[in-house]
């Protein structure tokens, strides 16, 4: 018995690109579908988790959101890689800097994803899994972004179980150069490695947690578009 549609994306198989592009919000995902991809075509909205494959330059991609936290990235990219035999994932999303020399709209690409999570437990391992990104995808990205002339830092992100936490500990993370602070990245790196395929999250800064600074939600969703352009240049 096929096990597609899964219970949380209902394309069928050979719906999907073999690298897909993913925001946590769903609308983010239809911003780009609507606004890079040729011909797109909805292949899922179950949850509202928007999902939409076409074609950039020729080349096959699908871009869909994932929602928010560890647990909801965690359940779709699981579903990608092993149910729609995915190869690549790319997460494009919004960060919260931690470092003094980060600005509003700044580029992080996540070579490692420190976590308070207890995701990685399921894996059993007798000791801490130190989850990366896939080094052929960072390093092109890096490129891309020096090419254009982006400003962008990277190195260590922090994806946090926690938003609104009774005890921030960001001030420890900053001290061992954590650059900032997200939701997500661990959780994909670990089903990344664990189904032996690539990824790579591109967060943009969205707020300061140092200074204060923040954008607004439509902004966020609308005008982040030096990730997604990235992003698209290593399908």
């Amino acid at each position: 018995m096929s096990k597609t549609p899964t219970p949380h994306i209902g394309a069928k198989p050979g719906e999907i690109a073999g690298t897909v592009i993913m925001a946590g919000d769903p609308l983010r995902a239809k911003f780009m579908a609507e606004t890079y991809l040729q011909d797109p075509v909805l292949f899922n909205q179950v949850r509202g988790m928007l999902g939409y494959t076409g074609t950039w330059q020729g080349k096959r991609v699908s871009v869909m959101g994932h929602g928010m936290g560890i647990p909801s990235i965690g359940i779709y990219t699981y579903e990608l890689f092993h149910f729609y035999d995915v190869q690549t994932i790319i997460r494009v999303g919004s960060a919260g800097a931690c470092q003094p020399d980060l600005q509003l709209e700044d580029l992080v690409l996540a070579m490692g994803a420190c976590t308070d999570s207890n995701y990685g437990a399921q894996f059993q391992l007798p000791g801490p899994f130190a989850p990366i990104a896939d080094f052929g995808l960072l390093t092109r990205a890096a490129q891309e972004c020096e090419r254009r002339g982006f400003r962008y830092k990277v190195g260590n992100v922090l994806s946090s179980d926690t938003f609104y936490s009774e005890n921030p500990q960001t001030e420890k993370w900053r001290k061992m150069g954590v650059l900032a602070v997200e939701m997500e990245a661990s959780a994909l790196y670990m089903n990344a490695a664990r189904a032996g395929r690539r990824a790579l999250v591109i967060n943009t800064i969205s707020d300061h947690i140092l200074t204060g600074a923040v954008t607004t939600s439509e902004q966020r969703r609308s005008t982040f578009t030096k990730m997604m352009e990235v992003a698209l240049t290593l399908v």
